[in-house]
């Protein structure tokens, strides 16, 4: 209590400085200099007592300011006027005493200031549940990411590692850990002052960071999307989260393509437009060609011959599954009457209690690495026979891609998985129909032709409805997809036009027609002629 009593003191004397005047930065250096006498910031126990005290101090004069009017007609803003003085003066001690620290020596008691923080904060949320308030400690991250990343040049290696501590700090309070503090927590996460300067320079070295903070917001957010229980609070973080993306898509697309794999092993398959979003990234310097331009020849475009950059480790799951060294022992060798293909639905499956969990029998994060790390050894394996120079597609006919086991995995899954897991496989070919490069030429070849080849309508049914439902949502549609429906839906090849599961019903057929006009899938005489059967099947 002693101990407190004299921490209020010093917070009282602070303030008073802070009051003071004109430029009080030599009454500011000498109180820091006296705090250091005191053996208040020699970084132990002590160290962590007075800070947890400060905090104390701040927050609860901050919390005692809200001024609760006794009309019931005021509005929620004006019912919660909080005083946030004490906060900003706590905020302006921690950065004066962090200025007073020379280059990266200002780290060690920032990161021990955040951890304390972070603390506190976790504490107040659990005792204080459905009352817990988070606008005390919102103003104190602002005000930090304001004054500690000041434009001034204190060289980017140390603004990087005040970055880096606060991506810390901000994962250590995600939503799964403090449901309370959600709302604020994405709005500090996507602040100004913080996400673009994470992902801008440091050659990519804050890529991981800001990638490791989406993954929180959606493994909060899946259980909710995945049974589409969107109460009020949680319907305004979703939509907050595809705000936060369509920024990410206009700023930093690069950066959604080179995660994309890791985005959407998180993402649940309902969430379409949000892994829409993702999978229409695409990098700065490309120009992407209208998929609607008549005979528009993808094999010829420069771009379809480069791989894309992925961040993502794609074999992560099959190493954790212990599946990778079978994989690649039937990419290699296509061992026939290998028990590899007969065993590849059992393997997908979860153990019934993970299955409870997760709300689907398959192991979809296993689907997804499975059929992405498969098709780039093919594709490898593809080049590797290609002349030097010439690309796959205007040089050899597309039977060189049908000499590929991992055709043999694809056209396994497609006929031995049930509806449910056959929907989660196709979902993991269409995630990979981005912007030109050689993954969306690949796997657009690959569902064009499991389309082709199954002598079974319910697979063709479902190719479709994978592909569908992606585009009657809002824009943005991802570029390969509609060069894959379009392709589909115009090459005679594929008689789409005649399967049954188009006729079902006369507003699934208007649906189709829509969608075809919108995409530019049709020429004059194609229209005519559907039009023809639309009004034929409505008499």
């Amino acid at each position: 209590m002693v101990f407190r009593e004299q921490v209020s003191k010093l917070f009282a004397e602070w303030h008073r400085i802070c009051e003071l005047p004109g430029g009080n930065d030599a009454a500011s250096t000498h109180y820091i200099s006296q705090l250091h006498q005191n053996g208040l910031l020699k970084g132990d126990e002590m160290t962590d007592r007075f800070f947890r005290v400060l905090m104390e101090i701040s927050v609860a004069h901050c919390l005692s300011s809200e001024v609760i009017n006794s009309n019931g007609l005021q509005s929620p803003h004006q019912m919660q006027n909080l005083s946030f003085l004490a906060i900003d003066i706590y905020a302006k001690l921690v950065f004066s005493i962090l200025k007073v620290e020379q280059g990266s020596s200002k780290l060690f008691p920032l990161s021990k200031i955040l951890s304390i923080t972070v603390k506190f904060i976790q504490k107040d949320s659990e005792e204080k549940k459905n009352s817990f308030n988070a606008r005390p400690y919102f103003r104190l991250f602002i005000s930090w990411l304001r004054d500690l990343l000041s434009p001034e040049p204190i060289g980017d290696g140390v603004n990087f590692q005040i970055l880096t501590a606060f991506a810390g700090a901000f994962h250590n309070l995600q939503p799964l850990k403090v449901p309370g503090f959600s709302y604020v927590w994405l709005s500090l996460v996507s602040h100004r002052n913080f996400m673009p300067r994470l992902l801008i320079g440091n050659a990519q070295k804050g890529w991981p960071h800001a990638q490791r903070l989406l993954v929180d917001l959606f493994q909060f957010l899946e259980p909710y999307l995945r049974n589409a229980e969107l109460a009020v609070p949680v319907h305004l973080l979703y939509k907050g989260t595809l705000r936060v993306l369509l920024v990410l898509l206009h700023d930093f697309p690069e950066f959604l393509c080179d995660y994309h794999f890791t985005f959407c092993d998180v993402i649940p398959p309902s969430c379409i437009q949000m892994r829409n979003i993702i999978l229409s990234a695409f990098p700065l310097n490309m120009r992407l060609p209208d998929p609607s331009t008549p005979n528009l020849k993808i094999d010829l475009l420069p771009e379809i011959r480069e791989p894309p950059h992925i961040l993502s480790e794609v074999d992560a799951a099959l190493k954790l599954k212990l599946m990778k060294t079978d994989v690649d022992e039937y990419l290699k060798t296509r061992q026939q009457g290998s028990s590899f293909l007969a065993e590849l639905k059992q393997r997908l499956l979860l153990s019934p209690s993970e299955a409870a969990s997760s709300g689907t029998r398959y192991n979809v994060p296993l689907i997804n690495s499975l059929v992405l790390y498969a098709g780039m050894q093919a594709i490898q394996q593809l080049q590797a026979r290609t002349p030097h120079g010439q690309s796959a597609g205007n040089t050899v006919p597309l039977a060189v891609f049908l000499v590929d086991a991992a055709l043999d995995i694809y056209q396994t899954l497609i006929l031995d998985l049930d509806t449910e897991g056959r929907y989660l496989f196709l979902n993991a070919v269409a995630n990979q129909l981005r912007y030109p490069n050689n993954h969306t030429h690949y796997f657009s070849f690959v569902l064009l032709y499991l389309f082709a080849e199954s002598n079974q309508e319910i697979i063709q049914e479902q190719i479709t409805r994978v592909l569908l439902e992606r585009l009657i949502v809002n824009r943005p549609h991802p570029w390969g997809l509609l060069i894959t429906f379009i392709e589909l839906i115009k090459n005679p090849r594929y008689n789409f036009w005649n399967r049954s599961f188009i006729r079902c019903a006369p507003e699934i057929e208007k649906l189709f027609e829509s969608i075809a006009r919108s995409c530019g899938g049709l020429k004059p005489m194609d229209e005519s002629m559907v039009s023809g059967w639309v009004s034929e099947s409505a008499h």
